[in-house]
């Protein structure tokens, strides 16, 4: 009989193959080699960044981080799809999953994991922080009434972005656009250089 091996929890998660890390305040305390080797970062070089590195956009990570609050305060946890950034610029879609450990204090201590969808989902159009924030709540399955109440926007408005994104990826309806930014369906158009105004 082959004697059991102790499980030690630390190699479990340096070495698991998926981006890993632990947080205090959206900061990141702890991170496994995955996770830096997704950003483009050196080993250990995330410990004590902000979370704000990871994100296109000043404006996206206040935005994202205002908006979990509630969801993580009624779940406990929280996931979604979002564009996010690399250490040279590129952005690709992203899925990440929190799980806060102090209860109604949802930034204080976080665990939070990241999968690379770049393979399946590029990122090929021009988009504004507030376009790559609707299009992820798009690919969600959220109606724009939905969206809405989330970002804080008029119906009126988020139809006015959804119509934009529409246009910049050349769907003719709602269903090929979340097709388009599932990468279900290819677009003609060759990657663009993506804005930072919104």
């Amino acid at each position: 009989m082959s004697a059991v091996l102790p499980i030690n929890f630390e190699s479990i998660f340096m070495h698991a193959p998926i981006g890993m890390c632990a947080s205090e305040n959206r900061v990141i305390q702890a991170c496994n080699q995955f996770l830096a080797d997704m950003f483009g970062y050196p080993a250990g070089a995330l410990c004590g960044q902000s979370f704000s590195v990871l994100y296109p956009s000043t404006d996206e990570f206040e935005r994202t981080g205002a908006r979990i609050v509630p969801i993580m305060n009624a779940r406990g946890h929280y996931s979604d799809e979002r564009i996010m950034k690399r250490a040279n610029g590129e952005l690709f879609w992203c899925h990440v999953t929190g799980k806060s450990l102090v209860k109604n204090d949802v930034h204080a201590v976080g665990i939070w994991t990241f999968i690379d969808l770049s393979a399946k989902r590029p990122v090929t159009a021009e988009l504004t922080p507030r376009e790559r924030e609707i299009a992820a709540l798009l690919v969600e399955g959220k109606t724009s009434k939905q969206i809405g109440r989330q970002v804080d926007l008029s119906p009126r408005t988020v139809e006015m972005h959804r119509a934009k994104l529409m246009r910049k990826f050349s769907a003719a309806t709602s269903s090929e656009l979340v097709n388009r930014l599932l990468g279900v369906t290819r677009q003609a158009a060759p990657a663009l250089p993506i804005s930072s105004t919104d």
